[in-house]
């Protein structure tokens, strides 16, 4: 019997290094990005259905990102047309991996977790976070999109106080130790809930 454990937080607040913390105490980790990827490359389940829905979206047999981004733009019908063709293949492959992880704790790294309900799936919610002005720092610093785009996705997520506060435990990313002691206990939690189980 495993538990399953959400992780989530909001953009530049340290998730993805978090789940990176989970895999070193030795959990099975999930990530939803990285199974898009993998719908999306070369052969990915996705790459058929999109290319009938949207021709322009795929490029030498894969899903190009920026040109997916240019049909939602200019196509106000696309976005939920694309989540009806993607959100079940990514739930196929969480499926997937729930039934072959072959570790006590499966972490779920799921940015969306509460606006998707895909918390009702989990045995408990870690949220990771960190306050507003080091968020914005750590996004602008990768160079990789504009305070605009930024300002675009914080619109889109759930408030960070609402996803703290529906979370059974807290992860401050304010320094790499800090944040390993936190995953330590939440593991250390988890595994007193299994054995009194």
């Amino acid at each position: 019997m495993s538990f399953s454990l959400g992780l989530t937080g909001s953009i530049g607040m340290g998730k993805s290094t978090t789940a990176t913390l989970f895999a070193e105490q030795g959990c099975a980790v999930w990530d939803a990005d990285a199974a898009v990827h993998r719908l999306y490359d070369v052969g990915g389940a996705a790459v058929e259905p999109l290319a009938a829905a949207f021709p322009d979206a795929v490029v030498s047999g894969a899903v190009d990102r920026g040109r997916l981004r240019q049909v939602i733009v200019g196509d106000a019908t696309a976005l939920p047309r694309i989540e009806a063709i993607v959100h079940p293949l990514v739930a196929a492959d969480r499926a997937t991996f729930r039934k072959t992880a072959d570790r006590p704790v499966l972490v779920f790294d799921i940015p969306l977790l509460f606006e998707t309900g895909g918390d009702t799936e989990m045995d408990a919610v870690a949220c990771v976070w960190i306050d507003a002005e080091t968020q914005r720092q750590r996004v602008l610093d990768r160079g990789t999109m504009t305070v605009e785009q930024f300002e675009q996705i914080l619109q889109k997520q759930m408030p960070i106080a609402d996803k703290k506060a529906r979370s059974d435990y807290l992860i401050e990313t304010d320094t790499p130790e800090h944040a390993r002691e936190q995953v330590r206990e939440i593991l250390r939690d988890i595994e007193r809930q299994m054995q009194n189980a």
